[in-house]
């Protein structure tokens, strides 16, 4: 691509100095981060317009050539919770993660031998210092870090707006839980619809993360979040967001997500999938 259109990019958009953009810009990209293999589908159960079954959602993973999913659900998901299971694996699908936590699920990831990695919301700290906030914030965290322990699942606190969306805040608690919980399998998910306060600061943000990262979901990403959810590609930051993760070094998971009652989820996925595929053409052309 043109480096120097994309320095005024990283310049206007990631707002970090000129130095900075320039130096990454000067290293190549590394877009097999967006594979598809790579892949992760998330917010597919409750928000598809078809609420497809748990065969049904498997078939139709298949056919878009997923093979990880990360299991949203609501209370009448439950009984299902097992049906889930088998069939990602009849259909050679890995099952990635489960959003929050159930006793229910407990048990069948003993049962059936699979590690998800549990995604959970990072709740407010309480305290006048900033050091009590966050101490506060993590000691709430110590019954799920000791579950997820037990059942060898990795833990992931997840951005959801507030004081426990902020990345600097996660960090520390996820570094504080790691001095004083025993928790080397607690980590981030980050959201980047949940992020739109950080697209101009993302790259910093980004690296900051990134030693802690156990998943990272796309979003189109416009100002102001207007609108919220949007297929990847469709949104004003997207090209800039993508380079700046390609030139990060991250390599691990990156979710895509429906997140829209209204649409099938299929077609939602499909959006995001040919968005991704066009932007990944452009950082990869020579």
């Amino acid at each position: 691509m043109d480096r120097q259109l994309f320095a005024a990019i990283a310049l206007a958009v990631a707002c970090i100095p000129i130095t900075d953009s320039v130096s990454a810009a000067d290293e190549d990209a590394d877009v097999s981060v967006f594979d598809q293999q790579n892949l992760v589908a998330w917010c597919i159960v409750p928000f598809d317009a078809q609420q497809r079954g748990p065969a049904e959602r498997a078939e139709m993973l298949k056919r878009l050539g997923l093979e990880r999913v990360a299991y949203d659900w609501r209370s009448q998901h439950v009984p299902t919770f097992e049906q889930e299971i088998l069939e990602y694996k009849k259909h050679g699908l890995e099952y990635f993660a489960f959003w929050g936590w159930h006793e229910r699920m407990a048990e069948l990831i003993g049962e059936h031998d699979i590690r998800p990695q549990i995604w959970q919301t990072l709740g407010g700290g309480t305290g006048q210092t900033q050091a009590q906030k966050i101490e506060s914030a993590a000691r709430a965290m110590l019954p799920l870090v000791e579950k997820t322990r037990k059942i060898g699942c990795r833990l992931g606190l997840y951005n959801h707006g507030g004081w426990g969306g902020e990345p600097e805040n996660m960090v520390a608690v996820v570094q504080w839980l790691q001095e004083h919980g025993d928790a080397d399998h607690v980590g981030i998910v980050y959201n980047l619809h949940h992020g739109h306060g950080h697209i101009a600061d993302f790259a910093k943000v980004l690296e900051l993360m990134k030693p802690h990262l156990l998943c990272l979901n796309l979003n189109g990403m416009n100002d102001h979040a207007k609108p919220k959810i949007l297929p990847v590609g469709a949104g004003q930051h997207d090209r800039a967001i993508l380079e700046i993760i390609a030139k990060s070094g991250y390599s691990g998971p990156i979710g895509i997500l429906d997140h829209r009652m209204e649409l099938d989820a299929e077609e939602s996925l499909r959006q995001n999938l040919k968005g991704l595929r066009e932007l990944v053409a452009e950082l990869d052309a020579p």
